[in-house]
């Protein structure tokens, strides 16, 4: 009995979309396609910090604007990568950029830090490792 159920059912589907394909076609409504057929978009997704990496770079900006060596940020999303510059003052260039680059995640890592004329001043596979460049003491001279 289970047997003549499930006949039943696939039957009335079959029968349904027989119906459905004849009531699209007399109506004008074209034909029907597969959406695996179509081409897919091939544009690659966009690059952004993800939350924690923000949080990493916001929790060491937090610092230093306390400690009133930074003023200002900017968040930059390029084709090719993500960039989080920081300003002493806003009308200046900034002093620092920390970029993420995952093209560059399996040869010198996607993240690196890179100061106001250029010099890349840490590069690495960990946001966190990369990030340290900023942890390290001011030295200062006392007489």
């Amino acid at each position: 009995m289970t047997d003549r159920r499930a006949g039943s059912r696939t039957a009335e589907t079959k029968r349904r979309r027989q119906v459905s394909e004849s009531e699209a076609s007399r109506s004008g409504a074209g034909e029907v396609t597969s959406l695996t057929s179509q081409p897919r978009n091939n544009t690659p997704l966009p690059v952004m910090f993800n939350r924690k990496e923000l949080g990493e770079i916001l929790n060491i900006y937090g610092r230093k604007v306390a400690a009133g060596e930074w003023r200002d940020y900017s968040i930059d999303q390029l084709k090719d990568r993500c960039v989080f510059s920081v300003y002493r003052r806003t009308s200046e260039y900034p002093l620092f950029r920390i970029e993420k680059v995952p093209r560059l995640a399996r040869k010198q890592g996607a993240y690196s830090v890179v100061a106001t004329g250029g010099t890349i001043l840490k590069r690495g596979h960990d946001l966190k490792q990369v990030m340290r460049v900023f942890e390290k003491q001011r030295l200062s001279l006392v007489c």
